[in-house]
């Protein structure tokens, strides 16, 4: 991806899920994405405390949103193809 948006990526790097919550997570993977990375890049990683369960939440809060507006048929899809989803969805 353009250099712009992986300065970005790499320095926002946020930790969820329950396998992250392994003792050292948060520095092995910043120790790790350091050895990828050009040597002038700023990495940050966060790791919430919640993140065992942020995933979950994330979930739930996405499901309760009223999206019937942006669905999307196949019928739909198939008669105007992917332009489809930006003319419903952005």
């Amino acid at each position: 991806c353009d250099s712009d948006i992986r300065r970005d990526l790499y320095g926002n790097v946020v930790l969820s899920g329950g396998s992250t919550m392994f003792a050292g997570m948060a520095d092995r993977m910043s120790k790790e994405l350091m050895a990828l990375a050009p040597t002038a890049m700023k990495i940050k990683i966060v790791a919430p405390a919640e993140r065992r369960t942020a995933v979950w939440l994330g979930g739930s809060i996405f499901a309760a949103l009223p999206l019937e507006k942006v669905w999307i048929t196949k019928d739909e899809y198939e008669e105007s193809g992917a332009g489809i989803i930006h003319r419903k969805c952005f």
